[in-house]
């Protein structure tokens, strides 16, 4: 009954074939893999909205996968219930061995539903479903840097105008007011006085929105931006605002220049990125008097300006790490099965098998899993004894 030991072994070959491609790939020198492309079977996707970053990012993978696809997430959608999945236009999405899923806070529940859906089926994927729930809310993403004493300025969360604006009168100013949700600096206010502030609220409260107050730390109108990928601060960029301009995010006008990152910020960085289990993140970072303080984290973050201010290829950056941890992810998977070919070659030597699974079960019936009833070769035309107590259940073939 069940798989022979010869069929056990051919099956454990098979597995093991992509694995060893990988292995042999990452051991051939890195100029030559540039020149001829990889060939090693691997696949990879980056799903977002086309952005410029996310080119970069896929022209980079190519270098390590043999292929590698752009899909935009405005033709995604998940089914859930019968027939669930995940789609790309209308066609079930197909197999890769890593998927980076990006993209603005305004698709967050489609990426998180993306990612979990694919969770378990896709060797490698960057960021994790929660991640999208959480680093695109500021509010959560503070909240989870909390947990973690991270550092952050001193923020302030309201149930409404009336009591926020009792707020007002107890807090330092300037002050910062932002919506939980946006990125690039949109959805940030500043305000100087109780006055412009009390305006400010009037103003959101019309707008019905919930929102944050932090005390503003003055830098001189710049903050830093450091690219964490893995357990690495790869690359940083000081930006400074515009004249007149308290944002210096590069989209809101600010510019971008080389900066020497300090061993603290670097920690607080990769600090700030494991607290939001995210592998590709960037954080945003003011050094105030008091020290550095994290003010925002974006696992969507543009790299052409972090890349011409530090003269890092942070996309080749970014795609070495997928690479590296796809083949490591493949090679924990192989060895699990190697363990696994190795205990049932010793049972069917014992003439005997087991498995360890949950049960399924439909009305008041159990449901076999299909290995146990090919490893059985139980019947519909035969008759069977079943024997059960509480935690044991045994059945067996009738005979006459």
């Amino acid at each position: 009954m069940g798989l022979s030991t010869e069929q056990l072994v051919e099956q454990a070959k098979e597995h093991d074939a992509k694995t060893m491609a990988t292995e042999e790939l990452r051991e051939k020198d890195s100029s030559n893999s540039e020149s001829n492309g990889p060939e090693n079977g691997l696949r990879a996707c980056i799903i977002s909205l086309g952005s410029k970053s996310s080119k970069m990012t896929a022209e980079a993978l190519s270098e390590f996968f043999e292929h590698v696809d752009m899909l935009q997430l405005k033709e995604m959608e998940v089914v859930l219930g019968k027939d669930a999945g995940v789609f790309f236009s209308g066609k079930p999405l197909e197999y890769y061995d890593c998927v980076f899923i990006k993209g603005s806070f305004r698709y967050a529940h489609l990426l998180r539903s993306i990612t979990s859906m694919l969770e378990g089926k896709v060797p490698y994927l960057p960021l994790p479903a929660s991640s999208f729930t959480i680093v695109h809310n500021k509010l959560l993403t503070h909240l989870a840097l909390q947990q973690q004493e991270i550092p952050m300025p001193k923020t302030y969360v309201s149930p409404n105008t009336e009591t926020a604006k009792e707020l007002l009168k107890r807090v330092n100013y300037p002050i910062v007011m932002k919506f939980p949700e946006g990125t690039q600096g949109k959805g940030v206010m500043f305000a100087d006085s109780i006055s412009s502030a009390s305006s400010l609220l009037d103003a959101l409260g019309a707008l019905n929105q919930p929102f944050i107050i932090q005390e503003y730390v003055e830098t001189g109108g710049t903050d830093l931006r450091v690219i964490v990928i893995g357990d690495r601060a790869i690359a940083g960029m000081e930006r400074k605002a515009t004249t007149d301009e308290k944002r210096a995010n590069i989209h809101a006008g600010g510019s971008g220049q080389i900066v020497e990152l300090s061993r603290e910020t670097k920690t607080l960085a990769i600090k700030t990125a494991r607290a939001l289990n995210a592998e590709v993140c960037g954080v945003d970072i003011l050094e105030g008097p008091l020290g550095p303080v994290v003010i925002e984290a974006n696992i969507s973050p543009g790299l052409q300006g972090v890349t011409a201010a530090s003269g890092i290829n942070v996309a080749r950056e970014i795609a070495k790490h997928m690479y590296q941890q796809t083949v490591s992810k493949l090679q924990i998977k192989t060895d699990k099965h190697k363990q696994q070919v190795v205990k049932d070659m010793k049972n069917q030597e014992n003439n005997k098998s087991e498995i360890i699974t949950n049960l399924q079960f439909k009305g008041e019936r159990i449901i076999l899993p299909k290995l146990v009833t090919e490893m059985t070769e139980f019947s519909e035309l035969e008759n069977y004894v079943i024997k059960s107590k509480k935690g044991k259940l045994e059945i067996v073939e009738f005979k006459m």
